[in-house]
């Protein structure tokens, strides 16, 4: 006998109920969610970068804002920020850094003049695009043009499904061809249609914040907390110094001699282009005399017998001098507090509740050179520290790069999931990573191929 209308109507009814208590979960997941943080891999053009460097052109490059190395002849862009939707897969997403190439040096500059900087990703409708600002010297009229976000190569993303995915969302190894209004912005020296390197990226993306509760009214503070305040001038208990060491080295570290690596410990953070060592401890007289101590440690290792660790850093500062100690370790030995480099640190002046010190060159100690084993010698250029000191507890330091959650691409493929329909690779020959939605909304990065460290471009370590 069918069912009464009654029962009907309860069916209905409880169903519903079911429907209502499962929606918000599905919504939020399919909610649009902010990307903030990640990077992108791309060596741009690897030929290009060989015949810049190479024996016709005579130049060389430079990164900017931050960027790094990475891999091969790869640059690696920081600080992801966009947008995600994991309903219709549409993506956006761009990243910090550049960098600029010069190259037939003539009287009064460079012939070959060019810089390409915060790229940035767009995916949507199944196509995708990767675009750059652009500042580039024309090829015998030698006119400067400045263009901002060029619509500079097409990626290849068949057989990628973007939709449904949470974080991190990752790239890897997609195809790319310049455009035409990339030629155009590449001053000539490629035509429409020819292949770039590959382009990898992984962000972290986040769902939308909620709703934060008003905060109270401060209360003045007692007078016991004052007198606590006057007692610690001199003091702060949040600082942090920047250092990566030296470019060179670490490209040599991981490219064909070292095939090595280096380990973050401790507390220390990777910036892409440079390291940061936090929590920094000590006193800070106004007058630029400071002394500070840092937590974090970075450990040099390689196939050629390299072992070298750095850690507990300090930096003394007096006189508009600076300089930069960390205990070494070399195998077995270890050497406390080794003076590495110094730098100039005139311009250690609070503002705003910091005192900032910005990229100050540093050049390498004779201790220091005994440190890396005589493979630089004394008065080398090092790479550049940065200091901040939280002067007022309220102040807070400048942003690290934001390489997103992981600080290096893994180098074998991850295990593909089993994942919903809608999710899985519509191809599994595509050469990219796409995103799998899981049970509990996480996704884990799946790689048809993993992005494995190439041989670098020096032949030595001493030409490091």
């Amino acid at each position: 006998m069918p069912p009464s209308r009654s029962v009907r109507a309860s069916a209905v009814a409880l169903l519903a109920v079911l429907l209502g208590a499962l929606l918000p979960a599905t919504a939020a997941q399919a909610a649009s969610r902010t990307v903030q943080g990640g990077r992108l891999d791309w060596g741009i053009k690897s030929s290009f970068q060989s015949y810049v460097t190479g024996p016709i052109a005579q130049g060389s490059w430079s990164l900017t804002g931050g960027a790094a190395t990475v891999g091969g002849s790869q640059f690696r862009f920081h600080s992801a920020t966009g947008t995600y939707d994991p309903a219709s897969g549409a993506f956006q997403a761009g990243f910090s850094g550049g960098v600029h190439f010069v190259g037939h040096k003539k009287a009064g500059g460079y012939e070959l003049d060019l810089t390409i900087s915060r790229p940035t990703v767009r995916i949507s409708g199944g196509g995708g695009t990767l675009y750059a600002d652009m500042v580039s010297k024309e090829r015998g009229s030698g006119r400067v043009t400045t263009s901002s976000q060029v619509p500079l190569a097409n990626l290849g993303l068949s057989g990628i499904n973007m939709k449904g995915g949470s974080t991190p969302i990752g790239l890897n190894n997609v195809p790319a061809t310049l455009t035409s209004q990339g030629a155009s912005a590449f001053a000539g020296y490629y035509t429409a249609g020819t292949p770039l390197d590959a382009v990898s990226l992984s962000v972290d993306t986040k769902a939308p914040a909620a709703a934060k509760p008003s905060k109270s009214p401060a209360s003045s503070p007692s007078p016991s907390a004052t007198t606590k305040k006057k007692e610690n001038a001199g003091r702060f208990e949040d600082a942090a110094v920047d250092w990566g060491v030296r470019r060179t080295f670490r490209e040599y570290v991981t490219g064909s001699i070292g095939q090595g690596r280096w380990t973050l410990a401790d507390g220390a953070q990777d910036g892409g282009a440079l390291f940061r060592f936090p929590q920094g401890k000590g006193t800070y007289d106004g007058k630029r005399k400071l002394d500070a101590t840092f937590s974090g440690s970075v450990h040099f290792t390689g196939a050629d017998g390299l072992d070298l660790k750095l850690a507990g850093f300090a930096v003394r500062t007096a006189s508009g001098k600076g300089t930069l100690l960390a205990d070494v370790t070399s195998g077995s030995t270890t050497d406390k507090a080794v003076p590495l480099v110094t730098f100039a640190a005139a311009d250690l002046a609070p503002e705003d509740g910091l005192a900032v010190l910005t990229e100050a060159p540093a050049t390498l100690t004779a201790e220091g050179a005994k440190a890396f084993g005589s493979l630089y010698r004394a008065g080398t250029a090092m790479d550049p520290v940065s200091l901040a000191v939280a002067v007022d507890a309220k102040a807070e330091l400048p942003a690290l790069p934001d390489l997103g959650s992981e600080a290096e691409p893994s180098a074998t493929p991850a295990t593909q999931p089993t994942g919903t329909p809608a999710a899985q690779p519509a191809a599994e020959d595509s050469g990219s990573l796409i995103p799998l939605a899981v049970g509990g909304g996480a996704v884990l990065i799946a790689a048809v191929a993993g992005v494995l460290y190439a041989a670098r471009r020096r032949g030595a370590a001493r030409n490091t």
